[in-house]
């Protein structure tokens, strides 16, 4: 099977994993990337079996509503049940990297209200150490060049991703060659550098649920 082709297996997947579980007031977290936007696609042939979506990203919230899937504001909903999105990178204890579409922070918000997160991949995606695909960090503006400073002093290469605006009005640095032994340790300490909105490990809030699409088919995995 082909990358592409992985994708949609793993998003149809996760719409039969959930579609047992939804009512007629039933509101879905959707996240953002290739992945996920198959995950959209599959969604849409059982629009009228739930009541709608949050998004966690302007792109993903269009896809949804040219889908005929009713987007609300996470403020109007409460918890969610589920949270369905893909991952950079994702290791055996499912915490992962997130960001490459620069929609981390609401990525990471929406997460967080979701009682279930089913992250849906290809099995590129899985790592046993995460930090070969750069770290996302989103930073206010005027905090960027001192953040990639106190990042060096981490170990870090930072890189300005240059042109890309986030949905908060906010910029990304991509960090590079991290060595990261404690996913949980450093997602905290890089949150709590002044300017820094948040930064792309997932591993406070990781994954409950792998959805993994391999040559030999869909497989289920899960920590513990």
């Amino acid at each position: 099977m082909t990358q592409d082709e992985l994708k949609r297996a793993v998003g149809q997947a996760a719409v039969d994993y959930i579609l047992p579980h939804l009512y007629a007031d039933s509101i879905i977290g959707v996240g953002t990337g290739s992945t996920a936007n198959c995950f959209i696609d599959a969604l849409a042939n059982v629009r009228h079996q739930f009541a709608g979506a949050v998004a966690s990203s302007d792109a993903s919230a269009k896809r949804l509503r040219d889908h005929g899937i009713d987007v609300f504001d996470l403020n109007s909903t409460g918890n969610l049940e589920f949270y369905i999105d893909g991952a950079d990178e994702i290791n055996g204890v499912l915490e992962m990297i997130k960001g490459g579409g620069a929609a981390l922070t609401r990525e990471k918000i929406v997460a967080a209200a979701a009682k279930q997160f089913i992250c849906v991949a290809d099995e590129s995606k899985c790592v046993k150490q995460l930090g070969a695909f750069p770290l996302p960090i989103e930073v206010i503006p005027m905090a960027r060049s001192y953040i990639a400073r106190e990042v060096v002093k981490l170990g870090g290469d930072p890189v300005y991703r240059q042109g890309v605006v986030t949905d908060n009005g906010n910029h990304i640095i991509d960090v590079h060659n991290l060595n990261i032994t404690d996913a949980r340790a450093l997602e905290q300490q890089l949150n709590q550098l002044p300017g820094v909105v948040t930064n792309g490990l997932f591993a406070l809030r990781r994954a409950d649920v792998l959805l993994l699409g391999t040559a030999a088919g869909v497989q289920t995995r899960t920590v513990g």
